[in-house]
Order: structure tokens, then sequence, then C-alpha cells
């Protein structure tokens, strides 16, 4: 029987912190064990989807129940979102 599939839609803060060698170390400080990495900006919300992926995997792998923290958001009702956006740096506004 196949199993079906649904997506659902997360609301969690990540930290990004720097790397020496390039890129961040991405962590969610309220979901311990979601961690990633990303070369660039671009990588974030890919990588961070993979990881939360393969932490789900494993919660259900072990037969453990998600964290109460990670509920999926209402997605019938307005969600509230914040991004980080790429902008171009003009040298008259530092």
């Amino acid at each position: 029987m196949k199993e079906s599939v649904t997506e659902n839609i997360y609301r969690l803060p990540l930290v990004l912190e720097p790397q020496p060698e390039g890129g961040w170390t991405i962590t969610c400080p309220i979901l311990r064990g979601l961690i990633t990495e990303a070369d660039t900006m671009d990588e974030v919300v890919p990588n961070v989807t993979d990881a939360l992926k393969c932490l789900i995997e494993g919660y259900k792998d072990l037969s453990q129940p998600l964290p109460k923290i990670l509920q999926p958001v209402d997605t019938s009702e307005p969600l509230y979102m914040e991004t980080i956006i790429r902008a171009r740096k003009y040298a008259s506004y530092n």
C-alpha cells in the first residue's frame, strides 16, 4: 500500500553562524537536532528543508512523537514570515 504524503509548512527561527572558511552553519534554537550548512544564501532554505525532512524522518523511524514546538502552521490563515533578502549595497548609504 502506497503511503500518502502531505506537505506541511513550519515556522522556525534560524541562526546563521558565519564560518571562517566561508558559508554558514545553520541551527534552530528551539529545535535541537536541526543543523545544516550553506555556502550561499541561495542554499539556506533548501538545505534547512532537507535537514528538517531528515529530522522528521528520524523521529518517525524511532517511533517518537515530534517535539511539541514543531507544529505545522495553519495555511488557511494569513502567514507571518521573516526572511533574509539580498539587496545591492550602495556606497552612499553605507
